[in-house]
């Protein structure tokens, strides 16, 4: 019995035996030879992968000596050269790829929007903005997606935009007083200051209602936008070296910080006061309509503070986002429409015979003897149009887009994208290609008439050559508002004035040069000497 037990116990052992050897002659190198395949395939992939070509960059601070002063320029130049559509650069330790053509930008904001929604990170930003919380400068998220659908809902909306028209009216009725003034003294004016301060007005009014000009507000949201957009628009080195910043940043930044800590302290004090305004007339409403009085008579007569709060619970935004949002408002709203207006009339004056088939349409489409331009009036105004497309492609306000952010690798036009690359558009260089444009460099509003080669193009996210507002789910939210300043502004321009240069001045001696921010204004001023045209306009 025993020895049965005995023998059973060595076949067990002889049949393990077996398979040990089993496992080490035949699985273990079949499991070896696999392992070793499929780091073939890696690295044969690794191999294949192709990534946006590159200009040569320096040690440690890559191809930022290749930007220059005038970035949009360059790195137009340099995607001539390297790159085309797509072209990888290396700012600092921060990889950047720049878009420069329509058909990388409908990659990037239209079939990969959902990879490039977000936006970089950035301290200066957060410190500024409460948080990034801004829906122009908010991370792709929920927050994100509640600040927009609150602000395409119910503040720029084309109905909400158009309930605004008799604050406009107002409001260029305020600017072209001024104007007959200057005419009548045959005084010059600077008038890239005047529709700054117009713009900046128009947005303190949507934002504050009819109090805004009350305790000087409008003149210091206009410096308090001034210093913010010189400070998101100045060299950050978190921007371009993040690990270096968060390693010795009290010896790079510590000067930047304190001025971002003063700013956001004045904004957040001007914008709690005016929410605290808000909050007690509505308390008072509410009062006096539970007393039988009317309170606000319509919702058209709310401004966009009183809007946010009456929804702020229904999109769970907080006391800070709010705030976030309205200064969004007057980065986005003021620099825009103020700068389109300039470069318009910098354009028409070096192009008479423009201003005068523009001022022939306007005057004709008014109704004789009306002192001025009101909105029903502008809708026969084709050339009109077609004068501001020409103007927003020639000399788009913010020619580098906000930088997207890819979310995750991606694949375009067979290059690789990693996560984590910041995305810079080129709206200028794409809106001046010579492939897709005729005669790129001139201003030919005649392009966007029918007939034109251009016919049809518009600015509303579905013509990747034409992108100044940008396209997709980044797309600026406020092109309704921004347009319906800038079209009742220079129809009035036009309509009440002839327009000459100072005196002993020419065409020609208009200066084109630009300075690089946020956004991109004339070095010069524009300045310019009014002409009553009519008696109509007689004060």
């Amino acid at each position: 019995m025993a020895s049965h037990s005995m023998e059973a116990v060595y076949q067990f052992i002889d049949v393990t035996t077996i398979a040990q050897r089993l496992l080490l002659f035949v699985v273990v190198p079949l499991m070896l030879l696999l392992l070793l395949l499929h780091i073939a395939a890696n690295q044969s992939r690794k191999q294949t992968k192709l990534f946006p070509p590159s200009p040569p960059g320096l040690p440690v601070i890559g191809n930022l000596l290749q930007v220059g002063n005038h970035p949009h320029v360059s790195l137009r130049d340099l995607a001539a050269k390297h790159g085309g559509g797509l072209m990888l650069l290396r700012l600092g330790t921060v990889p950047n790829l720049v878009v420069s053509s329509p058909r990388a930008a409908r990659a990037v904001m239209r079939t990969h929007d959902h990879v490039f929604a977000s936006r970089p990170a950035s301290t200066l930003v957060d410190s500024l903005v409460y948080g990034s919380s801004s829906v122009g400068f908010a991370p792709y998220g929920e927050h994100w997606r509640q600040a927009r659908k609150l602000v395409t809902t119910h503040l720029l909306t084309v109905r909400k935009v158009h309930a605004y028209h008799l604050a406009r009216h107002e409001e260029v009725r305020l600017v072209i007083a001024k104007l007959r003034e200057a005419a009548a003294e045959g005084t010059e004016v600077d008038i890239g200051k005047m529709m700054n301060a117009f713009a900046n007005d128009i947005i303190c009014r949507a934002v504050c209602g009819k109090f805004f000009r009350a305790e000087g507000r409008n003149k210091l949201f206009r410096e308090l936008n001034h210093m913010t957009t010189v400070l998101i628009a100045g060299f950050n080195v978190e921007d371009y070296f993040p690990g270096l910043a968060n390693s010795v940043g009290s010896l790079f930044t510590r000067f930047t910080s304190n001025r971002v800590k003063q700013t956001h302290e004045k904004w957040d004090k001007l914008l709690e006061e005016i929410i605290r305004d808000h909050e007690r007339r509505r308390k008072s409403s509410d009062h006096g309509r539970g007393a039988g009085g009317g309170g606000v008579e319509q919702e058209e007569s709310d401004d966009f503070t009183d809007v946010m709060l009456s929804v702020q619970h229904e999109y769970g935004i907080t006391r800070d986002h709010i705030k976030a949002i309205l200064m969004d408002m007057f980065e986005a709203g003021t620099a825009t429409s103020s700068l389109v207006l300039e470069f318009a009339m910098v354009e028409l004056l070096r192009n008479p015979h423009l201003m005068a088939k523009l001022q022939a349409e306007v005057r004709k489409k008014t109704p004789e003897g009306q002192e001025m331009v009101k909105e029903e009036n502008l809708a026969g105004m084709v050339y009109l149009r077609a004068v501001v497309k020409e103007t927003l492609r020639l000399h788009p306000p913010v020619p580098l887009l906000i930088p997207h952010l890819s979310m995750a690798d991606c694949d375009i036009d067979g290059y690789t994208i990693r996560s984590g690359t910041k995305v810079v558009i080129n709206s200028w260089a794409i809106c001046r290609d010579p492939k897709s444009w005729e005669k790129a460099e001139e201003f030919i509003p005649e392009r966007f008439m029918d007939g034109g080669s251009a016919a049809g193009i518009d600015f509303k996210g579905n013509n990747f050559q034409f992108t100044p507002f940008g396209a997709g789910r980044r797309m600026c939210p406020g092109i309704n508002f921004g347009l319906a300043t800038i079209n009742i502004m220079l129809a009035n321009l036009m309509y009440c004035f002839d327009w000459t240069l100072p005196a002993g001045m020419e065409k020609e001696d208009i200066d084109m040069t630009e300075v690089f921010g946020l956004t991109v204004h004339r070095k010069e001023k524009l300045i310019l000497v009014p002409k009553p045209h009519g008696t109509l306009l007689t004060p």
